[in-house]
This record gives C-alpha cells, structure tokens and sequence, in this order.
C-alpha cells in the first residue's frame, strides 16, 4: 500500500485575516497605579441656558462669553464657553493678529459664520456645523463674522494666556 503524503499549502489571504484578526496572546505592559501620574477628579456640572449667562469677560469687547462650567468642574484641566459676537463686526476692533498660549484649542460654529486667517493655513470661513481645532501658539485674526454668530470653543488648560501681536 503506498504511503500518502501530506503537502503543505501556502496559507489562503482569509486564513492569514483571519489568524491576523485573532487577539493577541502577548499583552501591553500598562503603567502601575503608581507610575501614572494622577489626575484631580472632575465635579459633575450641568449648566443651564439663560440670557443672562452671556457676560463680557474683558478678553474682548466684541464678544459675550457663557461659561460651562468646565473650568471648576475640572480644577482648571479645561474651559468651556459658548462665544457671542456682538454686531456689527468692526474689523478695525477684531482685526488683531494674536495667539493663545495653550495646549488644545478647538471651536465649533453653533449658528452663523465666521471668517478668521491662520498663520500657514490661510483664510477660511467657517459656518454653522464646521469646527476647527487651532495648533497651540498659531497665529491668528478674525477677519468677519455675522450679526448672529455664536461659537463652542474648548481649551485646555482652564486657565490661558492670549498674546496680541503687533501688525
């Protein structure tokens, strides 16, 4: 009787997905509690909506700031509020090249638009629905906005320093 002989075939492109999808047997070394550097516990805020939570702040004249809630509820970690422009847009008053000494800054538009111009990526208008996030340190000028604009912009820490520029 002859012997049968087994060949053995190149693995299928679906056996090796397959044996690719599998998990894992090694796992990620993950740092002990005591490596990783603790973070200050949050508070839970909830922040209702009225008029009168628009205040001017003094970063800027044109503009009504609602505060979240975020900053205190984050022992400073990051800020929220929902930004107001007041009209007309004045290019004369927010035509200021400056920038935010920050590690993360991101904007969402609520309602209307707004046109801004950033250093290396030009000029872009932004409308209801378009959110952006700025690189810490980028120079920037709001250019134009509309009479009902109103923008969500989060930053990380609570507590930033915005530094006009001359020109």
């Amino acid at each position: 009787m002859a012997k049968r002989r087994t060949i053995a075939k190149a693995p299928t492109t679906k056996a090796v997905a397959r044996k690719s999808a599998r998990p894992s047997t090694a796992r990620a070394k993950r740092p002990t509690k005591s490596a990783a550097r603790p973070r200050p516990k949050h508070s839970f805020v909830l922040h209702r909506f009225s008029e009168e939570g628009f205040k001017i702040d003094g970063l800027r004249t044109y503009a009504r700031y609602r505060d979240l809630g975020i900053n205190a509820a984050t022992r400073g970690q990051a800020i929220a509020h929902v930004i107001r422009f007041v009209p007309p847009c004045d290019p004369k008053v927010v035509s200021k090249n400056h920038f935010h000494d920050v590690d993360f800054q991101m904007i969402y538009v609520l309602k209307g638009w707004l046109t801004s111009s950033f250093e290396g990526q030009g000029t872009h208008t932004m409308k209801a629905g378009d959110a952006w996030l700025q690189p810490p340190r980028i120079k920037h000028k709001v250019l134009d906005y509309s009479d009902d604009c109103e923008v969500l912009e989060i930053v990380m820490p609570g507590e930033f320093k915005t530094v006009e520029l001359d020109g």
